[in-house]
């Protein structure tokens, strides 16, 4: 009787939250089944197929609808529309250890009546970089330089933005040595701002502008440490209380990691600096732990979510209290955008299931306090509620949150969430009611 053929040790990639991560290579061995349009996923440049070049591309659409933005205590209408975000991009790897990646983007809008900067962007340069990797005894040493995105942890404060239509990319230079559990990080940059008059007329300039240096250690205790340095600067920033030059300097700290059934996740965040003649003293806290019932059906993961935020508790005493969440991800505490990371007490209990292994449902339900009430509440975007600040209770209100989110193939993935936020006293006392958030979306990625 013939030996059966020897497995195949190559794996096929998968598709990855970011596209220039995935290595294509893997199709240089004849063993791995191929599939239709494979011959522009894995063309090769080089005898010995390590250089190569792989082409892809994503659509993300998304309807939305949303009543009461602002709580209904602003002018914005109830609003009902869908969101497209198309991309293209291609990865060029030149021997072992040189890629270039470019990635274009075209976001658009369909029947939204309020447009901001991250919801469109016409046909755009999103990514364009190039990475030198050389791998060490233990570790390596990299280097990217372009236009590229960047993020850091679950993406409380500095992230890639991927909930809204527009992400947020970099123009600068990042660096990082890995040795053994150690890895250290530098990064120099100014965020891309978008504008959607033209095509290919995002910019970046010395007006905005986030450099850093970052240390991590992996394996302590249970878990992973990392904490990290910024230096925020953002010319002509406009607080309640506060207008002028914003310098900021950010000092960060996180803890994160598993033991058992149980996953944990801390970090905490100083900012000290001006706004204008104002001192900066500002700070926030974030939390997740859950526990998981691995033997149990449907895998059930109890989670508890505690957030905290500084507001400005005395306007006109010549401090800002206010915490900037720099670049928030727009989906830390779901997608309606009720919520900011400003002046901010928040505590989320929620249940997650897995009815199949493609498929996970969430339930949450959200308390929110503001952390003085002589600020405003805040949702994304560091935008205040209007006549909140210095008015009302402490007490936001509530919200019910049920989110879905199916894998329907290894190249198409739906979701589905639902938010109901019952307005509290500080809403109430300004004009505000309870608003209703609904969200579809499906996603390709080939």
């Amino acid at each position: 009787m013939d030996a059966a053929p020897p497995a195949c040790a190559a794996q096929r990639p998968v598709i990855n939250f970011n596209r220039w991560a995935e290595n294509w290579g893997a199709l240089a061995d004849p063993c791995l089944p191929r599939q239709p349009l494979d011959g522009l996923k894995y063309i090769p440049l080089s005898d010995d197929g390590v250089s190569y070049l792989s082409l892809g591309a994503g659509l993300r659409e998304r309807y939305e609808h949303i009543a009461s933005p602002l709580y209904g205590a602003g002018t914005q209408p109830s609003d009902g529309y869908v969101i497209q975000r198309a991309n293209l991009h291609a990865d060029l790897r030149i021997g072992p250890y040189v890629q270039l990646f470019g990635q274009m983007v075209d976001a658009r809008t369909f029947q939204k009546q309020t447009i901001a900067p991250p919801d469109r962007d016409k046909l755009d340069m999103e990514q364009l970089f190039m990475t030198v990797a050389v791998p060490t005894a233990d570790g390596a040493v990299k280097m990217r330089i372009g236009r590229q995105e960047m993020a850091f942890d679950l993406q409380r404060f500095i992230a890639v933005r991927d909930g809204p239509n527009v992400r947020q990319a970099f123009d600068g230079v990042w660096a990082d040595w890995e040795h053994g559990p150690w890895r250290l990080i530098g990064y120099v940059t100014q965020p891309v701002q978008n504008r959607s008059v033209d095509s290919f007329d995002d910019y970046s300039d010395g007006h905005l502008t986030l450099s850093g240096i970052r240390l991590e250690y992996q394996g302590l205790g249970p878990g992973d440490l990392s904490g990290y340095y910024s230096r925020y600067r953002r010319d002509s920033a406009r607080f309640l209380d506060a207008s002028g030059d914003e310098r900021r300097n950010v000092y960060d700290m996180r803890y994160n990691g598993k033991t058992g059934q149980v996953d944990f996740d801390i970090e905490g965040m100083l900012q000290r600096g001006q706004v204008g003649a104002k001192t900066v003293s500002a700070w926030a806290i974030g939390s997740i732990t859950g526990y998981t019932f691995a033997k149990t059906t449907w895998t059930p993961r109890i989670g508890v979510q505690f957030d905290m935020a500084s507001g400005d508790k005395h306007a006109g005493d010549g401090k800002l209290g206010t915490f900037n969440p720099l670049f928030a991800n727009g989906y830390y505490f779901s997608l309606a955008g009720l919520t900011g990371y400003s002046n901010l007490i928040h505590l989320k209990p929620s249940v997650t299931v897995k009815p199949a292994k493609t498929l996970s449902v969430t339930t949450a339900l959200g308390m929110q306090w503001r952390q003085t009430t002589g600020d405003a509440v805040y949702v994304q975007s560091m935008a205040g509620v209007p006549r909140t600040a210095g008015t009302g209770s402490r007490w936001t209100g509530a919200y019910a949150q049920l989110r879905t989110d199916w894998l329907v193939t290894p190249n198409v993935t739906a979701s589905l969430e639902a938010v109901h936020f019952h307005a509290g006293d500080s809403l109430r006392t300004a004009g505000g009611r309870d608003a209703d958030y609904l969200g579809m979306e499906l996603k390709f990625g080939w």
